[in-house]
């Protein structure tokens, strides 16, 4: 994308909320070269345009915004939460009211990285849904993809699969365009009860860096095509 190109305005407008961590700031990039306007959120607005400024610099573009937690949901179509397990219902309780309308996509494993086990249900995207209710649509994503892998081959494909658990599939059917969109496979693998075991393979995931000596240990999917 070159400086000053805007984004495609047939796409949906992203919100990364706690944008600043590990995880949002690869989303954020891959994303932003694939047309998208992105809002990086963050608890603190400063923190949050700084985040931004940052990205934009290293992408030589300028559509990446920054914005307190709350203002970047009311502003996107689509917001990704990326936020670490120990503030997700916090995060979640706090945003009820400007997560109404939109698509909300949940990439929290709730997985000590010291200690990696499977967490007990619900998954923490049902928690998501039943705080939210009826108004917001959760989709379960991402919680598998190393964030070391995301800043790698910029506008290029990554080698990592992409589960995606929802219990309105045509919500999924969206985040599995983004999943392509930042160059990622994705696959539908049922309701949000289902994205318990996703969160699950990241203790697994965890646990193969740690013996290995790596940080992008992922997942893939064979014997589908699509």
């Amino acid at each position: 994308m070159e400086k000053n190109q805007q984004p495609q305005s047939s796409l949906p407008k992203l919100a990364i909320l706690g944008g600043t961590g590990k995880e949002g700031p690869g989303l954020a990039m891959r994303w932003a070269l694939a047309g998208y306007a992105i809002i990086i959120g963050s608890r603190k607005t400063e923190k949050a345009q700084a985040t931004a400024a940052k990205l934009n610099e290293q992408l030589n573009i300028e559509t990446i915004k920054g914005k307190q937690n709350n203002e970047a949901a009311q502003s996107a179509d689509i917001c990704v939460l990326t936020v670490v397990y120990s503030a997700h219902r916090a995060a979640l309780e706090g945003l009820k009211e400007d997560l109404q309308g939109k698509i909300l996509v949940d990439a929290t494993a709730r997985i000590d990285f010291r200690d990696p086990r499977p967490p007990s249900p619900p998954s923490a995207a049902r928690i998501a849904q039943d705080i939210l209710g009826e108004g917001a649509r959760v989709v379960a994503a991402f919680q598998n993809v190393p964030a070391h892998t995301l800043s790698k081959n910029l506008g290029g494909t990554l080698d990592t699969d992409v589960l995606v658990c929802a219990d309105d599939p045509a919500a999924a059917d969206e985040i599995i365009k983004l999943a392509g969109a930042a160059g990622m496979r994705a696959y539908f693998a049922g309701g949000l009860d289902n994205a318990i075991v996703v969160e699950g393979l990241t203790s697994l995931l965890i646990s193969l860096n740690k013996n290995y000596g790596v940080k992008t240990a992922s997942i893939g999917v064979t014997g589908i095509r699509v």
